[in-house]
């Protein structure tokens, strides 16, 4: 895990999201955040991580800043980031990129909400936007926080739905891996280059992952080792 103590302010932003979420996670497990849609999370997360920014910075000239809702260009199409980490020390600047994603089994209008095919596919695409921020160089990484209150979500007694195929239970591995099972009647084209393994904790009611991917090690031909001479390859 990132060290917050890290001479690198990189490093100290990595671990001031880590624990932002920490703290949030633990606030709305014992109740003492209300969050009832996406928007109360983006806002009271952002609130902890904004407290933090003092206590991460080391020297003088290092500026940390916070941006909600920033809109981007992706391959050609406008995209709002949940939430946009800036930092810059000198001439260096990083940025981390994180999305958010908050399923309430009752939605903010007091209704059941259903629809939990259609979110777990959105966490899919969280992945795949936060992926395409970093390549393109939006940001130089990209972090999934998501909550629900659905333990068959976390926990699932069976896989047989294909919805499934959008597999966010706990302990998941997958990737890279492309998807176009259709969710709601609709046609989805997910294609991910990273690997993901994901892991829930829970506080309260609520269940709480945090999620970055990975880069996976091509190997091609040439990466191979060489076997001993006067052997068949």
């Amino acid at each position: 895990m990132p060290n917050i103590e890290a001479e690198s302010f990189s490093e100290r932003m990595r671990a001031a999201v880590n624990l932002s979420w920490i703290m949030f996670s633990r606030k709305v497990g014992n109740g003492l955040i209300s969050i009832n849609k996406e928007a109360s999370m983006q806002l009271q997360y952002a609130y902890i991580l904004q407290q933090l920014l003092p206590l991460i910075t080391f020297h003088e000239h290092e500026i940390f800043e916070i941006e909600l809702e920033t809109g981007v260009q992706v391959n050609g199409r406008s995209r709002e980031i949940d939430l946009l980490f800036k930092g810059e020390f000198v001439e260096q600047k990083y940025a981390i990129a994180i999305e958010m994603k908050c399923y309430r089994t009752l939605a903010s209008s007091g209704g059941n909400r259903g629809a939990t095919d259609i979110f777990m596919k959105d966490v899919y695409e969280d992945f795949y936007l936060l992926e395409q921020y970093v390549l393109t160089g939006i940001a130089q990484e990209g972090v999934s926080l998501v909550m629900n209150d659905l333990p068959r979500l976390v926990n699932p007694k069976n896989k047989n739905a294909k919805c499934w195929d959008y597999d966010i239970s706990n302990l998941a591995n997958f990737g890279p891996i492309t998807l176009t099972t259709p969710i709601g009647g609709k046609p989805v084209n997910i294609s991910l280059e990273k690997a993901y393994a994901l892991n829930w904790m829970q506080y309260g009611n609520f269940w709480f992952m945090e999620t970055q991917g990975v880069n996976v090690l091509k190997t091609t031909i040439s990466d191979r080792p060489t076997l001993c001479s006067g052997f068949p390859q």
